[in-house]
């Protein structure tokens, strides 16, 4: 894969990509945390960057097909600088912070849906599935980097400062792009309103009983267990550990970056699609043991094994590829990350307002058995 010029370009501006929005993510969690002691508004300023993705993906997604991809994602990185550089100067106050963030982050799901489609371009047959795998690492290497070194920022710097890392990352990434990958023509003719479109091309995907169990099935066992991650920084406070909070956030990603590397590079395609339904299971296992409240060393093991677990969506990827229509494809994979990521901002929301009436040991442990019973109403397609 990584012969493939185009696709390790691709790939280093999605690390730098990930990088910036790890750090910036953690940053404004602690700050809203921090300025309003609201566990809610923490939560809230966790998936801020997540929930635009359900604005954005009902009224834009068709631009992913008609807008040439590399115009699409250089231009989102510059947006991004724009709204980091602003959060970083700290004038503004934590709810203005979230507006702002969930604002700017509409675009985001025409900009992600780009860069999905545009790989199985760049790779075909299995290799597109270990692209996939490969940029699943990037997400959970990034994030143990990420969350290590914006932990160790905000400590140094404060949560402003770091954030001016995030501005650097997205001026990087646009460069990176621009300069370095080649563009490509847009995959479909515009036929009306880019609205009007979006809803049209959306509702007959979702009319399709394929495209839509294994939507499903990508969306919900994942999603729930962002209701957990919710609250790891209430919880970390609760534990009697506050600094604990990215030690918590980084085991979940090593579990993600350890799964996607055994299952991408060590199973057989065909075995990987059979370990689909057991890999689901272990997203929410894990994180039934939080009821006991345990201390930093155990929980973080417990969510590094259901980070391991997301490396279960490898086992879709072939089968969701191959059930959509080619003319489609960026508005498809916009359709599945759009629903990925509000699912989880409803979910961690929710999680966060659980967490003002309940202990976070006992959000985190309903989390996981939410998406154990995810599981298993979708067993027929994981299985």
């Amino acid at each position: 894969m990584f012969a493939v010029r185009q696709f390790r370009v691709l790939f280093a501006g999605y690390a730098l990509f990930l990088g910036g929005e790890t750090v910036k993510m953690l940053a404004l969690s602690v700050t809203v945390y921090a300025g309003t002691g609201s566990t809610l508004l923490g939560a809230l300023a966790y998936v801020a960057g997540f929930l635009p993705h359900a604005l954005g993906g009902t009224l834009l997604l068709a631009y992913a097909d008609r807008w040439p991809p590399r115009a699409v994602m250089v231009g989102y990185d510059l947006v991004r600088a724009v709204v980091a550089a602003v959060l970083a100067a700290g004038l503004l106050s934590p709810v203005a912070m979230l507006v702002l963030v969930f604002v700017a982050g509409v675009p985001g799901a025409v900009a992600s849906a780009a860069r999905g489609a545009l790989l199985p371009e760049l790779l075909d047959g299995d290799r597109y599935v270990l692209g996939r795998a490969v940029f699943s690492m990037a997400a959970g290497g990034t994030q143990v980097l990420g969350f290590a070194t914006g932990g160790m920022l905000i400590v140094a710097l404060g949560p402003y400062g770091a954030l001016w890392i995030t501005v650097v990352s997205c001026l990087l990434s646009a460069a990176l792009l621009r300069l370095r990958l080649s563009e490509r023509p847009h995959r479909a003719a515009k036929t009306g309103g880019g609205v009007r479109e979006t809803w049209r091309v959306n509702r007959a995907l979702l009319r399709r009983p394929a495209v839509r169990s294994l939507l499903l099935a990508q969306w919900l066992p994942a999603a729930l267990v962002v209701g957990a991650e919710g609250v790891l920084v209430p919880y970390a406070d609760r534990i009697g550990v506050p600094g604990a909070a990215g030690m918590l956030f980084t085991a979940v990603a090593l579990g993600m970056l350890a799964g996607d590397l055994v299952i991408g590079r060590l199973v057989a395609p065909r075995r990987r699609e059979r370990l689909a339904g057991p890999l689901a299971l272990l997203l929410g296992a894990p994180l039934l043991g939080f009821v006991l409240s345990p201390g930093p060393v155990v929980a973080g093991l417990l969510l590094a094994g259901s980070g391991f677990g997301v490396a279960y969506q490898l086992g879709l990827a072939r089968r969701f590829l191959e059930a959509v229509p080619e003319g489609n494809r960026g508005q498809a994979f916009g359709l599945a990350l759009t629903g990925t990521m509000t699912a989880q901002g409803v979910f961690a929301a929710g999680g966060g307002a659980l967490g003002e009436v309940a202990a976070p040991g006992l959000v985190v442990g309903a989390a996981g058995a939410a998406s154990l019973l995810a599981v298993l109403a979708l067993w027929r397609v994981l299985a």
